[in-house]
């Protein structure tokens, strides 16, 4: 359903915890048609001051004071605030677009899916590549997956480094991987290694999948460039996908090539607009407030992701006591 033909009432909208990533949240609710933005609530009052000034709306303090204002609520605070706010505003019947990690732990992560459940509202994770265009039209293309290879690169930012790399940027790649080989993980391997930060900065993880496929995935926040690359193979296509530029590249062996000479291939690249990703993630958390449909990552895809990258830390901390 279009936003134009859509004559309900728009949904009343806030947005807790407005930083750097909240902002953006704020204005893309600010925007939409089926969005009347309430409010913007953050514990630093001089930041809510200057968002709701911004975008003509309250900013509020304490995030209590809007709970019988709003139908549906961006969460955008600090993780370890993930679960009891989140917790506070699905037991209040408001509905949840909750930003990654979806908590701190399994249990805090299991706990809200429930409270979800049991008041019957929409709780989606903010795993934001799962709206890159590149991602989307690579789905239709892919068969049985064997190998897939992941890389994400970053410059060193103080900003984040309160939970690990693996929490901070190698998550979204687990969510991807895990969504598109669409099996269970037989057995994980991990290293990393804590350099500019208290946390880890760097890992890398192979995860071996049911039914044979292997991942080997790569993040890093202390490189010297920035990198957001996917590599899937399988039996009759190699795709390279650029998450950063928007590029889906797929190489084939063309079907007339001789078994004896050298493989001769085909090449499809398609570049994609830069679009706004978090702008589809919005209108699709509140299609599915509005509609009742399931939301596209949902509370159980954030958890399957949050027990993934949690066993990664915990190889990555084990590993890194055992006696060289």
């Amino acid at each position: 359903m279009t936003a134009a033909s859509d004559a309900r009432a728009p949904t009343r909208t806030a947005v807790i915890g407005v930083g750097y990533l909240g902002r953006f949240h704020a204005q893309k609710y600010a925007q939409l048609p089926q969005s009347r933005l309430v409010a913007v609530v953050d514990a630093d009052a001089a930041a809510a001051a200057r968002v709701g000034a911004e975008l003509g709306v309250p900013g509020v303090g304490d995030y209590r004071e809007i709970l019988d204002q709003v139908d549906a609520v961006s969460l955008a605070v600090p993780t370890p605030l993930h679960h009891p706010i989140g917790r506070a505003l699905l037991g209040h019947g408001i509905h949840v677009l909750v930003e990654k990690p979806i908590a701190t732990s399994v249990a805090e992560a299991r706990e809200l899916i429930d409270v979800a459940r049991a008041h019957n509202c929409t709780l989606q994770v903010g795993h934001l590549e799962r709206f890159n265009p590149a991602i989307l039209a690579a789905a239709d293309r892919l068969k049985q997956l064997r190998f897939v290879e992941s890389h994400r690169l970053a410059p060193f930012k103080l900003r984040g480094t309160d939970v690990s790399v693996v929490l901070d940027l190698m998550i979204h790649d687990i969510d991807l991987i895990q969504e598109l080989v669409g099996a269970p993980i037989e057995s994980i391997d991990a290293v990393g290694a804590s350099v500019f930060s208290s946390e880890i900065d760097i890992v890398n993880a192979r995860i071996r999948f049911h039914g044979g496929c292997v991942a080997n995935t790569t993040a890093s926040r202390i490189s010297m460039k920035q990198e957001r690359k996917l590599r899937i193979f399988q039996d009759d296509a190699y795709l390279s996908i650029d998450l950063q530029q928007k590029i889906l590249t797929v190489i084939r062996k063309k079907d007339a090539a001789p078994v004896e000479s050298p493989a001769q291939v085909s090449i499809e690249e398609d570049s994609f607009e830069q679009g706004d990703a978090l702008l589809a993630e919005i209108e699709a958390f509140l299609h599915s407030v509005r509609d009742g449909t399931p939301p596209v990552v949902s509370g159980e895809d954030g958890l399957r992701a949050l027990e993934t990258a949690m066993q990664i830390t915990r190889l990555v901390q084990e590993s890194a006591q055992r006696p060289a």
